[in-house]
């Protein structure tokens, strides 16, 4: 079964890069453009594996989405990926329950170790060996 990963961004060119590369890695994507969709995704997509947030959206920001998510979806990981680069703006990512931050501009292949890498601290890839396209479940 293919990893969910939710990818709430506004920009839709940014949007697409993000969700073109991680399907290109097996993974499925399931896109927002707004807080209240990315509620609507979660709702329906309650196997959501990790959740990918900016902080700047057009219906309010992905720290309140964050605080969401931990009171209703505790076991979805979070990983912001955000042009706030300001240390108040990181910490307080932190103290909401971020696992990760992650600055844009980003390198593709580095988002793609994070996310793997919080993935397994979740043990929702601990028995799985990818390489490329290539992915070996040990189940």
């Amino acid at each position: 079964m293919k990893e969910k990963i939710l990818v709430l961004e506004d920009e839709i060119g940014i949007r697409s890069f993000v969700s073109i590369n991680l399907k290109r890695e097996g993974y499925e994507i399931i896109e927002a453009g707004s807080g209240q969709e990315a509620i609507e995704q979660l709702s329906n997509h309650p196997d959501i594996s990790i959740a990918l947030l900016d902080v700047m959206l057009p219906d309010g920001n992905g720290y309140d989405l964050c605080k969401f998510i931990k009171e209703n979806y505790n076991e979805i990981p979070i990983i912001f990926l955000t042009a706030k680069d300001e240390e108040n703006s990181v910490v307080n990512g932190f103290n909401l329950g971020a696992d990760d931050y992650i600055i844009k501009p980003f390198r593709n292949r580095e988002l793609l170790s994070r996310i793997n890498n919080v993935l397994r601290r979740y043990g929702k890839n601990a028995n799985k060996i990818q390489s490329g396209n290539v992915i070996i479940d040990l189940d």
